[in-house]
């Protein structure tokens, strides 16, 4: 296993900094996260392999273990590809589930807990992915994103942490930021992102590729791959 190499200067990197900064972009606590350093960034290449996989899994790792050194609010975990740059909303859903799949097999074969906190099944309203014990929120941004705030020059996967939801959920400003994100966001595509909800009134796996997507929709992810075998046996 590669040991992470800090992208911080890579051009992606910077570009994708400068548009979470951009003014009209809504989401503040990314705003916070990339305005404080607390936004680290991978630089890989392609979104449809694997190739860069056994690279962003071990530095997804060294996020967590920094953030439980020092959970202050308003870290992000991204991984910015160099391309592919036209793949359609249905391509880069697809393709956003294949890399959460083979992180998530990873993590299962190397016996990382399942965060507790959250549920692993993606039907389920508590659904979120668990990365070395710890629950996380996607937001896949890609060029030929629908929705303004996740159209970005390249496809990303900004991992956010489930605990900082709950903490700002226990101090009282979830639901004050959550309404100025949806304010922000309404004023730069002129309507509500008609899939968002609420962790807890349904499964979050439908919001993470930015694609809408109706009732009858199926999150292809197919759970931990170690828990699958024992259900199996």
């Amino acid at each position: 296993m590669q040991f992470p190499r800090d992208d911080h200067d890579h051009a992606r990197a910077r570009e994708f900094r400068e548009f979470i900064g951009s003014r009209p972009f809504p989401c503040v606590g990314a705003k916070s996260a990339a305005a404080k350093g607390r936004m680290k960034i991978v630089v890989a290449r392609d979104i449809t392999s694997g190739w860069d996989d056994m690279r962003i899994y071990p530095a997804l790792l060294a996020f967590i273990a920094r953030y439980r050194r020092d959970p202050a609010l308003f870290q992000s975990f991204v991984v910015v590809f160099e391309g592919p740059d036209d793949l359609s909303e249905e391509a880069f859903e697809h393709h956003l589930w294949t890399r959460a799949q083979s992180l998530s097999d990873k993590d299962s074969w190397l016996g990382q807990p399942l965060d507790e906190r959250v549920n692993a099944d993606p039907e389920n309203p508590h659904f979120s992915l668990s990365f070395g014990g710890e629950g996380f929120f996607i937001v896949g941004l890609h060029p030929r994103a629908s929705r303004p705030a996740r159209r970005f020059s390249s496809p990303a996967l900004v991992f956010n942490l489930h605990a900082q939801f709950e903490q700002l959920r226990e101090e009282g400003r979830y639901e004050t930021l959550r309404s100025s994100i949806l304010k922000r966001d309404e004023a730069l595509a002129g309507s509500i992102n008609p899939m968002l909800a609420r962790h807890g009134e349904a499964s979050e796996a439908r919001q993470y590729s930015g694609r809408v997507v109706d009732e009858s929709w199926k999150c292809p992810f197919q759970g931990r791959v170690k828990e699958m075998a024992l259900n199996d046996r």
